[in-house]
Order: C-alpha cells, then structure tokens, then sequence
C-alpha cells in the first residue's frame, strides 16, 4: 500500500508540473484548464468518499485516482497539446 501512495505522489507531481506549464503560457487553454483541474478535484473527493462510504478499501481508491492522474499526464504531455508556442514566423539563423 506505502508503495501506491508513493508513485500516486510522484505521478501526481508530474502533472502539476505539466499543468503549470500550460497555464504560463496563458489564454483559453490556461483557463479551460484551470477550470477542469478545480472540476476534476471535487469530483473525485466526491466519489473517493461516496466509495469509501460503500465499503471500498483505500487501495482500491489510490488505484482510481493513479488511473486518472495518468490519464491526465497522457493528454497534457501531448506535443504542443494544441498550442503553438510561439507565434509569428520564425526566422532561419545565419551565422556570420
């Protein structure tokens, strides 16, 4: 069990890391974003407590939420998750 809550801790580590990122870099992906991460938290006490109420051990709920967080890992370690990081042309360096 102290091994689940260890990599749920680590995974989850890497997601805030890719979730900081994108909201650097702003605009509707930086909000849409923010708003699902408050979102998916409620949900997911909501249901870790509505389990927990029914009987469920606390493995069986650290394995729900590492399914998620890796399932947010997946879509925000996408390349360039839809957004280009830098506008405008770019421009072929010459060396002189």
């Amino acid at each position: 069990m102290f091994r689940s809550w260890m990599m749920l801790g680590f995974e989850a580590n890497r997601v805030v890391g890719l979730r900081v990122t994108r909201m650097m870099l702003g605009g509707k992906s930086a909000r849409r974003e923010a708003k699902l991460m408050v979102t998916e938290k409620m949900d997911a006490a909501l249901e870790a407590n509505t389990r927990m109420m029914h009987g469920a051990s606390a493995d069986e709920i650290i394995r729900t939420y590492r399914r998620r967080v890796a399932a947010n890992a997946k879509r925000l370690a996408k390349r360039n998750s839809g957004r280009t990081m830098f506008k405008g042309k770019r421009h072929k360096r010459t060396w002189r």
